[in-house]
C-alpha cells in the first residue's frame, strides 16, 4: 500500500483559513430553500419546512404549516424557539453545521477557529482519508477512531462534509452529520441532501428543493423581538 500523502494543511487552523481564502467574498451571503425533512422517531414521518439564512451567523426555520408559527431561530450563537409566533425558550447555541457549513467563508478564521475550540474539536490533528469516494481531510482524530469530535472536509472542494461527535446528552452514543449532493450555487455550493445518524443509524434525513442565492432578507426575519411571518414563503 502506498504511504498516504501528508496534509496540505499543518493543522486545523491553517484549513479554515484556506476555506475562508477561497470563498471569501464569492460565498452567497442569503440562502433560502423548501426542505422535506424525515424523521425515524417517534415514528417515521416528513415535515416541510421553510429555511432563510444570512450569512454569517443567521438562521431561520419556520415549520409548515406556516401559520402555526411553530419557528426556531438562530442568531450569533443563540437558538429562539417559537410557538404560535410567541418566544417559547433561547439558549446559547454555537450551531456547529452553520460554522463549517457557512459561515467559516464570511466570519474572520479566527473568529471560526474559536468557535470550534469551544465545540470540542481539536484542531491540531489533521490527517488525509477518502470519503464518498472523494479525497478528504479530518481534523480532530486519528485514523481509525470514530468516535472523538471531527469534522471532514472536501480536500479539492474545500467544503465540509461530515461531521462525527459524542452525543451531547452524555449517553455515550456517536452522532454523525453528512452534507451529501453537492450542488454548485452562485460562486459556492450547497448540499442538497443531509443525512443525520446515531450509532450508524439514519434517524434523519434533510432534501434541499428551491434553493436560491441573493434574495434580500429583511432583519425583522431573525430578529427574536419581533415576530413577523416570513414573506419569502409564497
Amino acid at each position: 500500500a502506498r504511504t498516504p500523502e501528508p496534509p496540505p494543511y499543518p493543522d486545523g487552523k491553517a484549513l479554515v483559513r484556506a476555506m475562508n481564502d477561497r470563498y471569501r467574498g464569492k460565498w452567497y451571503k442569503t440562502l433560502t430553500f423548501v426542505q422535506t425533512t424525515t424523521l425515524t422517531k417517534p415514528e417515521p414521518h416528513q415535515e416541510t419546512w421553510y429555511e432563510a439564512a444570512r450569512i454569517p451567523g443567521m438562521l431561520r426555520i419556520d415549520i409548515a404549516p406556516v401559520d402555526s408559527g411553530n419557528t426556531i431561530v438562530f442568531r450569533n450563537d443563540t437558538v429562539y424557539r417559537f410557538q404560535q409566533g410567541k418566544l417559547l425558550r433561547s439558549r446559547p447555541f454555537v450551531h456547529p453545521l452553520m460554522v463549517l457549513g457557512f459561515d467559516v467563508y464570511a466570519d474572520k478564521p479566527e473568529t471560526t477557529v474559536a468557535k470550534l475550540a469551544t465545540l470540542g474539536f481539536d484542531l491540531s490533528k489533521i490527517r488525509e482519508d477518502v470519503w464518498q469516494g472523494r479525497p478528504v481531510l479530518v481534523v480532530g482524530a486519528d485514523a481509525g477512531d470514530s468516535s472523538t469530535t471531527q469534522f471532514w472536509v472536501d480536500r479539492e472542494r474545500l467544503v465540509f462534509v461530515r461531521m462525527i461527535q459524542p452525543a451531547p446528552d452524555g449517553s455515550g452514543a456517536i452522532t454523525e452529520t453528512q452534507f451529501n449532493r453537492y450542488q454548485p450555487l452562485g460562486k459556492g455550493w450547497v448540499s442538497i441532501e443531509v443525512v443525520f445518524a446515531v450509532n450508524g443509524e439514519v434517524v434523519g434525513k434533510e432534501e434541499y428543493a428551491d434553493v436560491k442565492e441573493g434574495m434580500k432578507l429583511p432583519d425583522e426575519l431573525f430578529d427574536p423581538e419581533r415576530y413577523d411571518a416570513p414573506a419569502w414563503i409564497p
